[in-house]
Order: C-alpha cells, then sequence, then structure tokens
C-alpha cells in the first residue's frame, strides 16, 4: 500500500505491491500526527472493503482511498473529516452497498463516538 500526502489536510491511501510506502506531493511536507490518523480512517476502510470484495467476488484492484479534513482552533484540533471512496471497477448498483461496508470500520465507529481519553503522568 501507498499512502500519499496530497497537503497539510489530505492523504490518499492505494493499493501497491511490497510493504507500505509513505509519499508526500513536496519535499518540505512531513508525516504529521494529523496524516496519521487520516492513515488509520484510510487503512481501516481499505481493508474491510476489501475484505468485502473478495466475498462478494468484486474486483478490489482500482480501489482507493483519500481522507481530508478540516482544522479547528482553541484548541487546535481536527473539525471535521471527509471520505471519498475512489473505485471506478464497483458497479454502479453496488455503491450503496460499499457505503455501507465503509461505515463498518472500527475507526470510522471510533472517531463517531466521542471516545473519552485518559491520561497518566509518571511511573506505574
Amino acid at each position: 500500500m501507498k499512502i500519499t500526502l496530497l497537503d497539510d489536510d489530505s492523504i490518499r491511501l492505494e493499493p501497491t505491491p511490497g510493504a507500505l510506502t509513505i509519499e508526500a506531493l513536496s519535499p518540505d511536507q512531513s508525516y504529521s500526527p494529523f496524516h496519521m490518523l487520516g492513515s488509520s480512517l484510510a487503512t481501516c476502510t481499505f481493508s474491510v472493503l476489501h475484505s468485502w470484495a473478495s466475498h462478494a467476488r468484486l474486483d478490489p484492484d482500482g480501489l482507493a482511498i483519500e481522507v481530508s479534513w478540516t482544522f479547528a482552533e482553541d484548541p487546535h484540533r481536527v473539525a471535521g473529516v471527509r471520505m471519498h471512496i475512489d473505485w471506478p471497477e464497483l458497479p454502479a448498483e453496488r455503491v450503496n452497498a460499499a457505503k455501507r461496508v465503509a461505515e463498518m470500520c472500527p475507526i470510522h465507529h471510533t472517531l463517531l463516538a466521542n471516545t473519552p481519553v485518559e491520561m497518566s503522568t509518571g511511573a506505574r
């Protein structure tokens, strides 16, 4: 798989042979925690769609996921996420099913659930 940093607020995940690679469109871009968050959602969604495709006898080769986000301030954070499933080979009559399957991604559910985060400091 390859993750491409499209901008400071977007990534694209697409299948490639070999190990996972992370690429940037410009040399001054770095893989930020926000890119990591988008990558986790894209990878999870890709995984559930790829699995479904194999069971539904669909060709997943052209499947790619793009994730973008907007920022909010005070404190600086992600305000919203937008995901695009790019799958040209997907038959039109299977699009709604693919959307339902994509929503089964556990990362998707985690983001929707407003999951609390507990923090501690010091030695355990």
